[in-house]
């Protein structure tokens, strides 16, 4: 088995608002492994990004972490203190979040931006934090370092901001690489560039990494596993191949059914409906009002994990075995049987 870098168990957090405690993770349980990619996957509000900000120590201040533990190098994050994640942030554990443009400075020039933290973390000199500085403009594909050092973030596209800013995130040469929906403002081309140059640095540093998206065309390319959130819980996780080719929840169904397709001209499946208030959520499973699967049981009972495969979990009442047997939409069978004829046809 590869080395766990990450253990994540039980994790609940929630936000005191004048309305009430918003339960945003509602017990959250996975791991991360030496050089593979999870990528986790679900709509906005879906509890991604404030379950990777637990683990970096900057949720906000109405935040409480009511259970769990957060396991790196035999340490309980959800114990430490500011001093601690100071050492860990932007050493151990590293962030890329969506927006460059708000990540970087823009009164600041690119250079002191990137040699900052090796200067104050890595103590290095200027002079060495510069040449480090331009070596890893130079790895993550920006062109003439030496120029760009002195220039501005305005002056930079979208997809070269995002590469310093993913720069900047290795400065230190961490452990753990988190990436919040990093290609979100780019346009395709770039957001694949991006996705290569995110796959290329995790094969040469042995990065482990968790790729936060709301894309599964983004996670086909870049995830070795996946984790499907659904209002705060994980509602499925297995390979990457498991979730395209086999998912077994409905909402990873709904998900996949809801990607464009260019090798067919049907209608695309919508969601319907919205994700559950969380300041009071519902009773049994929490998809269960949106879901043209759900039983009786699923507004009753909260379903616990059910045993796909030995890597595939998914916790949804249709596993059980007295469950009535269902097909998923059949937009989403046709789509998979279309891909596994390529995928044949290829090799």
């Amino acid at each position: 088995m590869s080395e766990k870098k990450l253990q994540v168990n039980d994790l609940k957090v929630s936000f005191r608002t004048a309305d009430g405690l918003v339960q945003a993770v509602r017990g959250v349980n996975f791991d991360l492994c030496k050089g593979e990619t999870l990528a986790i996957v679900g709509e906005s509000g879906s509890g991604k990004t404030v379950t990777t900000k637990a683990i970096l120590g900057i949720l906000p201040g109405n935040a409480i972490v009511e259970s769990g533990e957060i396991w790196y190098e035999g340490k309980d994050l959800v114990k430490a203190d500011e001093s601690a994640f100071q050492k860990l942030r932007g050493t151990k554990l590293s962030m890329v979040f969506q927006d460059p443009m708000s990540s970087l400075n823009p009164i600041m020039r690119i250079g002191p931006q990137l040699t900052e933290a090796m200067i104050l973390k890595g103590h290095m000199s200027k002079g060495e934090a510069k040449k480090r500085a331009l070596e890893l403009m130079a790895d993550v594909g920006i062109p003439e370092p030496e120029k760009r050092f002195r220039q501005y973030p305005f002056e930079f596209s979208g997809g070269m901001r995002q590469r310093i800013v993913i720069a900047i995130a290795l400065a230190a040469d961490p452990d753990v690489l988190i990436c919040d929906e990093p290609t979100t403002a780019l346009d395709v081309t770039i957001q694949a560039q991006i996705l290569e140059l995110i796959n290329r640095l995790k094969s040469e540093r042995q990065l482990s990494v968790i790729f936060i998206t709301h894309d599964l065309g983004v996670v086909a390319n870049i995830a070795d596993r996946v984790a499907v959130m659904y209002a705060g819980k994980i509602a499925e996780y297995g390979t990457v191949e498991e979730i395209f080719y086999e998912a077994a929840h409905p909402y990873t169904w709904a998900l996949l059914s809801s990607m464009p397709d260019l090798d067919t001209n049907e209608k695309l499946e919508s969601i319907p409906g919205t994700p559950p208030d969380l300041l009071r959520p519902p009773k049994g499973d929490a998809f269960a009002a949106r879901s043209r699967y759900a039983m009786q049981i699923d507004f009753e009972e909260e379903p616990p994990f059910f045993k796909v495969s030995d890597t595939h979990y998914a916790a949804t009442w249709l596993l059980h075995p007295d469950a009535p047997q269902v097909e998923p939409p059949r937009i989403l069978t046709e789509r998979i049987k279309r891909m596994r004829e390529r995928n044949q046809n290829e090799s």
